[in-house]
C-alpha cells in the first residue's frame, strides 16, 4: 500500500478533508491552501485552522504567487475549483498561457510538478457543457492538459440526493489516476463499458444502470491552443478518458431514498429567523414574472421565470443552495416550521447539515452571512466520504514502485 497523504487545494472550510477522514483516519493532510481573493477577512482559512490546527502545512495566499515545488509531495490530490473560462492564448515561442486568474492552470502546473498518483477535482455540473458558444471545450482543454501529463481520467455528474443525502446538488466530479499506477494497470485491462459500469471508480462508489454501448471520439489535436479554439463535443453525464481517447454516455444513477429537509430540522429555531411581514416581497420573488427591459444596445426583450415553490418543502430534500443563501431573494430556501407553522428561512447549522457537515462547522466568529455563503461554497461531505471508502481500498493494494515505458502494461512489474 501507499501512504495516505493529501493535498487540498481551494479547501474552503475542509470539506473534502472531513469526507476522506471520515472514512478512514489514516489520512494525512500534508497541505492546504485557501485565499479567499478581494476579503481582508479570511474567516474560511480561520474556520479551518480552528478545527485542524496546523498554520504551519494550511497557506493563506493566493495560489498562482505559490512555487509548486515548495508543496510538500503527496499521492492524492483534491480540490473543488472555481467554473470560469478555460480558454487559453499562443503566446509564441512561450507556448500557451491559460487566462490569468483561471484557477485550472495552476491545478495543472501542480500536478506537472509534484506528480500525485491520484485526483479527485469537484465543479459545477455545466462545466462538461461549457462555454455554450463552443460546447464541450472547457472540458476538453482540462482533458487534454492531463492526458499531456499522462493522466487517464473517469467523470460523472452526480447528484448527492439521488444518492441517498440531503441535497439535489448535480456536480460534476473527475477521477485522474497515473498511468504509472498500479490501479491504472489492473482497471485497463477491463474494456471501457465495464469500467463505466462495474469496474471503475465511480460505478464501485455510485453505481448506475446497466449501460449497453459508449459515444467514442479521439481527442485529436497539435497543441491545447488548438482544443482551445476548434475542439467541441457533447459530452455525457459519465465518461471515461485513457490515452486520450474519450468515451461517454448518459447514465441513470441507481436511486437511493433520499434524506429529507424535516429529518434535518432543529427545534425552537431562533426568532430572527422567521420571515415577519415581507412574505409578499418573498412571494414575488418567488412567483412567476415577465418583465420588459432594455440591453445595453437599446434592445427591448422580455425578462421570464418561472415559479418555484413557497414554502420549500420540508417532505423531499433541499434544493441546490447557493452562495447567497438566507438573503432576500429568490434561490433561498424558506419553509413552514413543523412546530410553529410560521415562514422562516433555514438556521446556518441546518445548511450544515443539508451539506454533510458536523453542528456548528462554521462557528468560529465569522458573520453568520458568511457561515451561509461558505456552506453555499461547500460540496456534501457525505459523497466525499463515499469517495473515501473505495480511495482505501485503491490505495491498499497500490504499489510504491513507478512503471517504467518497458514494463507499464505488464502485470509482472506488480
Amino acid at each position: 500500500m501507499i501512504d495516505k497523504t493529501l493535498c487540498e487545494l481551494f479547501a474552503g472550510v475542509g470539506g473534502f478533508r472531513i469526507g476522506l477522514e471520515q472514512s478512514s483516519t489514516e489520512w494525512q493532510t500534508v497541505w492546504a491552501n485557501q485565499w479567499e481573493p478581494g476579503r481582508k477577512s479570511q474567516h474560511a482559512y480561520d474556520c479551518y485552522c480552528k478545527h485542524f490546527g496546523e498554520k504551519d502545512i494550511y497557506v493563506n495566499q493566493d495560489i498562482s504567487s505559490i512555487n509548486k515545488a515548495d508543496i510538500p509531495d503527496h499521492n492524492l490530490l483534491v480540490g473543488g475549483f472555481p467554473c470560469q473560462d478555460y480558454s487559453v492564448a499562443r503566446t509564441g515561442a512561450k507556448g500557451i498561457q491559460g487566462k490569468k486568474g483561471v484557477l485550472w492552470w495552476d491545478i495543472r502546473d501542480t500536478i506537472e510538478v509534484k506528480k500525485p498518483k491520484f485526483i479527485i477535482l469537484e465543479n459545477v455540473d455545466r462545466l462538461l457543457k461549457s462555454p455554450a458558444s463552443q460546447r464541450g471545450r472547457d472540458f476538453g482543454v482540462i482533458l487534454a492538459c492531463l492526458n499531456e501529463l499522462e493522466y487517464d481520467v473517469e467523470w460523472r455528474v452526480i447528484n448527492a440526493a439521488d444518492y441517498g443525502y440531503a441535497q439535489k446538488r448535480r456536480r460534476t466530479f473527475i477521477f485522474g489516476y497515473s498511468r504509472k499506477s498500479t490501479y491504472s494497470i489492473s482497471v485497463n485491462l477491463e474494456n471501457p463499458l465495464n469500467i463505466i459500469n462495474t469496474a471503475g471508480f465511480f460505478a464501485n462508489t455510485f453505481p448506475i444502470e446497466k449501460l449497453i454501448s459508449l459515444h467514442e471520439t479521439i481527442l485529436k489535436y497539435d497543441s491545447i491552443a488548438d482544443i482551445s479554439e476548434n475542439f467541441r463535443y457533447d459530452f455525457g453525464n459519465t465518461g471515461f478518458m485513457k490515452g486520450g481517447k474519450i468515451y461517454t454516455t448518459n447514465s441513470i444513477p441507481v436511486y437511493e431514498e433520499p434524506i429529507l429537509l424535516r429529518d434535518l430540522l432543529v427545534e425552537n429555531p431562533d426568532e430572527k429567523y422567521f420571515l415577519g411581514d415581507n412574505i409578499e416581497k418573498w412571494k414575488y420573488l418567488k412567483g412567476s414574472k415577465k418583465i420588459e427591459r432594455i440591453s445595453k444596445t437599446g434592445h427591448k426583450y422580455v425578462f421570464s421565470e418561472g415559479s418555484i415553490s413557497f414554502p420549500d418543502s420540508i417532505n423531499s430534500p433541499a434544493r441546490t443552495m447557493l452562495t447567497s443563501e438566507s438573503s432576500l431573494n429568490r434561490s433561498t430556501h424558506v419553509i413552514e416550521d413543523p412546530k410553529t407553522k410560521k415562514l422562516r428561512l433555514i438556521t446556518p447549522i441546518e445548511a450544515e447539515r443539508i451539506q454533510g457537515f458536523p453542528d456548528d462547522w462554521t462557528n468560529t466568529g465569522m458573520p453568520e452571512k458568511f457561515r451561509y455563503f461558505c456552506m453555499g461554497n461547500a460540496l456534501v461531505v457525505n459523497v466525499i466520504e463515499r469517495m473515501g471508502y473505495y480511495l482505501n481500498e485503491i490505495f491498499n493494494k497500490e504499489k510504491f514502485i513507478d512503471l517504467d515505458d518497458s514494463n507499464e502494461n505488464s502485470l509482472e512489474a506488480i
